[in-house]
């Protein structure tokens, strides 16, 4: 029985390896049929890449329509959508900022369930219980997290609740970060607000606010009852060490936040995750990439990108040099790495790659964490956080898509991943503030490309901040296909709703089984006498 075991756990991970090129391999996908996309990262390399779709190609993806649209409630909520579907066994999961949890029919949108996170300890915190993370769909459960910082089990068929798990007591802990299921855990990062929005009064400035407590971690929890396995903080725990001007307690040190989604390679059992920017202090897994035994949570490697970042949004805010010591020596950068790592090999060589506010895509030796080679895609822009490249890039096997947010313009590249070589580049086309639905917000409208990439067989896709959603030539760059989603649609719930901006964790593309879903409605917020949408495209 042992060795039965030992064979089958030893066939399981070589099946998650697939060569697709000559000297270059990535990971299979999770679990499911070929053409599912279980989980943000799409598989445990983070590829967002689906092999096995085999019906939309270059040749027709001009042909994508609009089969049928999702409506959310209009709510008093500013927080925009942000749940990345899920689509495995012919349904499509994802949550709303309504606060609601759904899984619909994938090709028509007829309800299947959905989920009230508010019935979840009303009230035990201030915060709305709104899902800002894409879901993980395994082994009969749903795993996502919300706003509140909790992290939910659902039953896949049902939509029954199997736990809920408060995995961050402190009052600004949220989960952005995507969660990934493997070998029996769920590993999944907590990022925060309170650099910008935890102050006493509410407000994103108060000076008085005795700043900060909050430390990031990367946790593991069983994947049946939630429990905590172990968990990885990015920094010391914060001690006060004085005041702030308004005599406020200062709290250092504090921040780097997990904001993106872990990947893991199964091979040598190696988590791989970023880290974002300090909020007080100089010590920490700051804007680092990690990498964690995925068994036990201990430190392998890291690799620190940016040597100092210490940034809160007093940093923004005229004549704050005294809440913000960063002003003074010039680290108040907010260059956190908010996006998800790839995983990939090169001629046998094992590599991690992973994209930065600062704009550079860093490429490590996986074992070691040696840099193999760097490339400069965007423009830095210092203490905005709207610079260089935000939440994650794709891998076909051939090349790596990465896009970058605002850069005058944004654009989408593709690249050699032997060298960094960029093979072509496509700024966001110069169009787009100027037709469709953005035409009439000229002030609003910007060429950026805040979501992840994601693509198929010969085909790359990319939304934008002008509300479009486009459809890339994986060959040369040419833009093969665009939809405007600012536009006003019906929804199959009988809601009216708008698209808007295409961004954040929710804005990337799902492609399955001859599909394309996305959700549209997000920063900068457009006019909207509605609610956003998800909409979902097929030939």
């Amino acid at each position: 029985m042992a060795r039965k075991r030992r064979t089958t756990a030893l066939l399981a991970v070589a099946s998650a390896i697939v060569v697709l090129g000559a000297g270059v391999t990535a990971a299979a996908p999770l679990g499911g049929r070929g053409g599912d996309w279980p989980t943000w990262q799409k598989d445990l390399s983070g590829s967002r890449h689906n092999a096995a779709e085999r019906r939309l190609t270059p040749r027709n993806v001009d042909g994508l329509r609009l089969k049928w649209a999702f409506a959310y409630p209009r709510t008093d909520s500013p927080l925009p959508v942000r749940s990345q579907p899920a689509v495995v066994g012919g349904t499509v999961y994802f949550g709303g900022p309504d606060g609601k949890f759904y899984a619909r029919d994938a090709k028509t949108g007829q309800e299947r369930w959905s989920f009230d996170l508010g019935a979840v300890d009303p009230g035990a915190k201030p915060r709305p219980a709104v899902p800002w993370d894409g879901p993980s769909v395994s082994g009969g459960k749903v795993y996502f997290g919300d706003v509140r910082g909790y992290v939910y089990a659902l039953e896949q068929r049902t939509g029954r609740l199997v736990w809920a798990k408060d995995i961050d007591t402190h009052g600004a802990g949220t989960v952005t970060s995507s969660p990934l299921v493997y070998d029996g855990r769920v590993y999944v990062g907590i990022s925060s607000g309170e650099n910008s929005l935890n102050s006493p009064d509410g407000t994103s400035d108060d000076p008085n606010y005795p700043c900060c407590t909050f430390r990031g971690h990367l946790d593991a929890l069983d994947a049946e009852t939630g429990e905590l396995v172990w968990r990885h903080y990015t920094v010391p725990e914060p001690q006060a060490v004085g005041t702030w001007p308004s005599g406020a307690t200062r709290y250092e040190p504090s921040g780097a936040g997990v904001w993106s989604s872990p990947v893991i390679d199964p091979r040598s059992g190696t988590l791989y995750v970023g880290t974002g920017q300090l909020y007080t202090g100089t010590t920490g897994d700051f804007d680092t990439l990690l990498a964690l035994d995925h068994r036990t949570g201990a430190v392998k490697w890291r690799n620190q990108v940016t040597r100092a970042d210490t940034w809160r949004l007093l940093c923004n805010q005229p004549n704050q040099e005294g809440y913000c010591p960063g002003l003074q020596d010039g680290s108040a950068l907010d260059y956190d790495i908010g996006a998800t790592p790839n995983l990939f090999s090169v001629n046998g060589r094992a590599l991690v790659g992973v994209g930065q506010k600062l704009g550079v895509y860093h490429v490590f030796d996986a074992t070691t964490g040696e840099v193999v080679w760097r490339r400069q895609l965007g423009l830095p822009i210092p203490g905005s956080g709207f610079g260089g490249i935000q939440w994650g890039s794709s891998f076909d096997g051939h090349r790596l898509y990465i896009a970058t947010y605002f850069a005058d313009p944004g654009k989408v590249f593709a690249l050699d991943p032997a060298d960094g070589d960029v093979l072509w580049e496509t700024p966001n086309p110069a169009d787009g503030c100027t037709t469709g639905g953005a035409a009439e917000h000229p002030d609003l409208c910007t060429l950026a490309h805040g979501p992840g990439v994601t693509s198929s067989p010969g085909v790359v896709y990319e939304g934008s901040n002008d509300g479009k959603l486009r459809a890339y030539s994986a060959r040369d760059g040419q833009v093969l296909w665009t939809y405007d989603t600012l536009r006003d649609f019906t929804g199959v719930n009988g809601l009216p709703g708008r698209g808007g901006a295409i961004g954040g964790t929710g804005g990337g593309a799902v492609v399955s089984d001859g599909m394309v879903y996305v959700q549209a409605g997000y920063w900068p917020t457009y006019p909207n006498p509605h609610g956003s949408v998800l909409l979902a495209f097929g030939l």
